[in-house]
């Protein structure tokens, strides 16, 4: 294999991990997008569970109060 031949396998293989590079690149950043948007449902998630459990905590039990009947 004479230089000029080992120079276009080079400068494919080049190519091939630069498209494959890109290729990543673009898979990591679309990943990174749906974490933040998975750590931003998840953090209104756990605020409506917070809610949910101080209005259960300040209401009456349902044990304490007598049914309607009586």
């Amino acid at each position: 294999m004479n230089d000029e031949n080992r120079i276009t396998e080079l400068e494919i293989q080049l190519s091939h991990v630069t498209r494959m590079t890109d290729e990543l690149s673009a898979i990591i950043a679309e990943q990174a997008n749906r974490l933040e948007q998975a750590e931003t449902r998840i953090q209104l998630l756990m605020q409506r569970a917070a809610e949910a459990e101080a209005q259960a905590m300040s209401g009456i039990a349902v044990g304490d109060k007598p049914p309607p009947h009586w």
